[in-house]
């Protein structure tokens, strides 16, 4: 059976096929951040991080100090759709509870 596997008499080797191939490009990827106001409480932050985001408090707690002193920071990297949700989810969260928090997106 092995010798009339390979009747076209080629060596067996199929990378040309592959080779030839275009190749396909990583979808662009977005940088999720939230911005620093002067009325949203910490609590809330690190709250926000924890559950849409996944962090433990200590990694909340750090980045919701960032945002609080740099002005803003990046709570993470994800693909348009994943990034587009979670701005939408933290948004309407915060509005939700009456608080101004912004969150935005930007490509990487």
């Amino acid at each position: 059976m092995a010798e009339n596997d390979n009747e076209d008499g080629g060596d067996g080797d199929f990378g040309v096929v592959l080779e030839t191939r275009p190749k396909t490009k990583r979808p662009p990827l977005y940088k999720v951040m939230l911005l620093n106001d002067d009325y949203t409480p910490m609590e809330f932050v690190v709250h926000v991080l924890e559950r849409f985001f996944g962090l433990n408090h200590a990694q909340a707690f750090e980045i919701m100090l960032t945002v609080h002193k740099k002005g803003l920071a990046v709570v993470g990297v994800f693909s348009f759709e994943v990034a587009e949700t979670k701005v939408a989810q933290v948004m309407d969260f915060a509005r939700r509870h009456q608080h101004p928090l912004q969150c935005t997106m930007e490509k990487e």
